[in-house]
């Protein structure tokens, strides 16, 4: 009888990847299709498909929520794509679960196996002309993912007519803007003429699409990502030709890119100017600026921003405090920090568990051990786990405070939530 930890990790797994119950017993196999005449590479795949139900027979077909959970656990590289690659061949049903192919490209990746992501995506191209748009996206985004822009270039360039849209040239330009080198874009279409990322939408534009907002923003934040204001501000004049209207994340492109150059009074002037003529900052916008007075030592500067951030009613969110409940901690302004946990925990807003601890821990060291009591107790409504949140039982009085509060102090912290910590164990 399976133990109640394994029941719990199948059914977490089961979750994760199928939106389908799976059925107890395996289906009465199909009835076999009329044989197709063309040949082409969609119809070889669906026919083989076909072939397989028969074949397959009612104790060799498994339920896809089983396949998707031994595929999740398999260790060794070439035993997940040879799986992988089964299971999509025999079950449409599979094709359709986009998540599995993000999980099974992720794991391949942090393996350091771009050969064995090549292979999965690879196998994937006989379905791509049955397939739907979003498959298609997703087919090329994959391969920005796994860190190879010029596999991607190769897949866009291999989609069948009906699917090279612009969502999935957004999804080309994704990948290499991940990559940081849009003048690789380029080479990879081997155009004349062509020798800078600028091309790129000339380029759309001859293949009869129409760049839209988030192909720019995606040149943008290459851009800016990289130092490159110049090219940047040419893709914004080729906006306004366009009649396309730089959005908030335009804007945010640019802040970011100035803030990683400190730059911190151009990022104001840009802040002023979205104030003043839109489009209005957004909770991004104040995050990126707090984030230059942060790294500056600007704290007083960090704090007012973070109070326009409020007046404007622009919600903080995780990155705002996690940038500056840390630098607040280690300057010694205490009761600011406080004030933002107090924060935290009104909004139900979920950061790191360290980020706590670090406040506690530096509460007890400043002798207001109360205080760090309550930001424990806080702490436990929210549903942070006493196994990482807890009050450092340093000294006699420390440890009765400690009773008091019901923590438990025999493992170190470490990041997670209840949730999280209930998931690890089981």
């Amino acid at each position: 009888m399976a133990s109640p930890a394994a029941a719990f990790r199948a059914r977490r797994l089961f979750s994760i990847f199928s939106s389908t119950t799976p059925r107890g017993q395996a289906p009465k196999p199909a009835p076999a299709l009329a044989p197709e005449p063309a040949a082409t590479p969609a119809q070889n795949a669906a026919a083989g498909e076909a072939e397989a139900k028969p074949k397959a027979g009612r104790n060799r077909r498994e339920p896809l929520g089983k396949i998707l959970r031994v595929i999740s656990e398999e260790r060794d590289p070439d035993k997940l794509v040879s799986q992988f690659i089964a299971a999509s061949t025999a079950s449409p049903r599979f094709r359709d679960n986009h998540r599995v192919y993000e999980v099974a490209v992720t794991r391949l990746t942090s393996f350091g196996r771009q050969d064995a992501v090549a292979a999965l995506l690879d196998s994937q191209k006989p379905f791509l002309e049955a397939s739907s748009e979003s498959f298609a996206v997703q087919f090329v985004r994959l391969y920005g993912r796994a860190s190879m822009p010029s596999h991607a270039a190769a897949a866009f360039l291999g989609l069948p007519q009906k699917h090279k849209s612009v969502a999935a040239f957004n999804a080309l330009l994704a990948a290499y803007e991940d990559s940081g080198n849009f003048d690789m874009l380029v080479a990879a279409f081997q155009k004349p003429g062509l020798s800078a990322a600028l091309d790129v939408f000339p380029l759309m534009e001859k293949c009869g699409l129409t760049p839209d907002g988030i192909s720019f923003n995606r040149l943008l934040n290459g851009f800016y990502n990289n130092g490159r204001f110049d090219d940047a501000e040419k893709v914004l004049e080729m906006m306004k030709e366009r009649n396309v209207q730089p959005n908030t994340k335009s804007y945010n492109a640019k802040l970011r890119g100035l803030v990683a150059q400190g730059r911190i009074e151009d990022a104001v002037a840009v802040i002023e100017t979205m104030q003043k003529d839109g489009p209005k900052p957004d909770s991004v916008s104040y995050n990126e600026m707090i984030r230059g007075y942060c790294k500056e030592g600007m704290l007083d500067e960090a704090k007012k921003v973070y109070d326009d951030m409020l007046k404007n009613e622009c919600a903080p969110n995780k990155g705002t405090f996690e940038t500056l409940v840390p630098r607040f901690v280690e300057a010694g302004k205490l009761d600011l920090t406080l004030n933002f946990c107090h924060e935290i925990f009104s909004r139900k807003c979920r950061v790191k568990c360290s980020l706590l601890q670090g406040v506690v821990a530096a509460l007890v060291a400043a002798s207001r051990v109360d205080e760090a009591a309550r930001i424990v107790k806080l702490g436990r409504k929210n549903n942070y786990p006493p196994r990482y949140l807890k009050m450092p039982a340093v000294t006699e009085n420390d440890k009765l405070v400690e009773a008091k509060t019901g923590c438990i102090d025999s493992v170190p912290y470490e990041e997670g939530s209840v949730e999280e910590e209930e998931s690890m164990t089981a």
